[in-house]
């Protein structure tokens, strides 16, 4: 076990956290302030953990594994607690999910045929937009700006960087299975 999955680990761990103090609250003085310290906290990990694995030189299958898998819970959790309480539109969480099961069985055909799908920058900038827009929601601006308050904002950002981030791994996956079939017949 590396510093870096031990990470990744955390992450998976403090999604159940989240969820509930998110759920506690309309019971509980500030659950959603300690909820969103922890949730920024759970996220800030998915930047040190790859940076970590690439500094120490401990990057691993299972290393990659444990990173994307932590990631997608801990966004997907999170937006199913704020949906939960009306603080994240159904769409947008249905959008942003959707995309995540569509990369990861994109990802899962890829490693069947023995390769790997790298993560690419328009992922870590869908990543961190979407990671932007979740903490706003916990911490909404008693104002809107115009129709939508800022977080509602945020997450519509966010939702199109994914659609755009989530575009771009199913272009590379049509580039693969055509470069595998041009390959295969040659």
């Amino acid at each position: 076990m590396t510093i870096p999955d031990g990470l990744a680990i955390a992450r998976v761990v403090l999604v159940p956290v989240v969820m509930v103090l998110t759920r506690l609250e309309g019971e509980m003085d500030h659950a959603l302030g300690i909820a969103a310290v922890i949730f920024v906290i759970a996220a800030l990990t998915d930047f040190f953990d790859g940076y970590l694995a690439r500094k120490m030189k401990v990057e691993s299958v299972l290393g990659a594994f444990l990173d994307t898998t932590a990631d997608k819970l801990l966004v997907t959790g999170t937006l199913l607690a704020l949906v939960s309480i009306d603080r994240v539109s159904i769409w947008a969480a249905l959008i942003i999910v959707m995309r995540e099961f569509i990369v990861m069985a994109l990802r899962g055909l890829v490693a069947l045929g023995g390769g790997t799908v790298k993560p690419s920058t328009w992922g870590k900038i869908k990543a961190t937009s979407q990671f932007v827009a979740i903490a706003l929601a916990f911490l909404r601006l008693p104002e809107p700006w115009g129709p939508m308050y800022l977080d509602q904002w945020a997450m519509w950002i966010a939702v199109a960087l994914t659609i755009a981030s989530g575009w771009q791994y199913v272009a590379g996956f049509w580039e693969t299975v055509r470069g595998t079939k041009a390959g295969a017949a040659s």
